[in-house]
């Protein structure tokens, strides 16, 4: 049998661990308060079914796994939420404000946090988390083709959508004004 994990162990996770599974949630839900309950989630996850976590293995990848999925779940639970008029938590407007995202990609994470979750996965874990796309696919539970599909599609979307935004703004003075 598999040993169970000590508090010491999962302190140790939780500092090394939390602001990475936090930052995932944020760019997934676009929602501070979402991404909260899902960082508690994971970390209660990560105590119940320590046992099943092959230490030899990275750890990233499995506690990336962890969140995605509760993401998904949350996020499915939301839908039912609103369906039958429950409060749901606010989502923020950028995940910027809070310095996840990098000043000069402001625009570009507008864009992104509009995709559709399935695009947005991918984008945010191989762009913003910096995942390969055979890690991206592992975490997502997905054949590597399905992922690079998923990664083309919101791509193709970005640049349409940005396409539409340069087209609608006048460059004057050095400067990208607004028609």
């Amino acid at each position: 049998m598999k040993t169970q994990i000590t508090e010491e162990k999962l302190t140790q996770l939780f500092n090394e661990h939390s602001a990475y599974v936090y930052r995932t949630a944020l760019l997934l839900t676009r929602s501070e308060a979402l991404a909260d309950d899902i960082t508690q989630e994971t970390f209660i996850k990560v105590m119940k079914k320590y046992d099943l976590y092959d230490e030899g293995r990275p750890f990233r990848p499995w506690i990336n796994r962890i969140t995605v999925n509760i993401t998904r779940n949350m996020l499915r639970k939301q839908t039912w939420l609103k369906l039958f008029g429950q409060h749901m938590p606010e989502a923020v407007d950028t995940a910027g404000g809070q310095g996840f995202v990098p000043d000069s990609s402001q625009e570009v994470w507008q864009h992104v946090a509009k995709l559709s979750l399935k695009c947005r996965e991918v984008i945010v874990l191989h762009y913003y988390q910096d995942l390969s796309l055979e890690e991206a696919a592992q975490v997502l539970g997905i054949p590597l083709g399905t992922c690079k599909s998923r990664l083309n599609s919101a791509l193709s979307k970005l640049r349409i959508v940005m396409k539409q935004d340069s087209d609608n703004a006048l460059f004057q003075g050095g400067k990208l004004y607004e028609r």
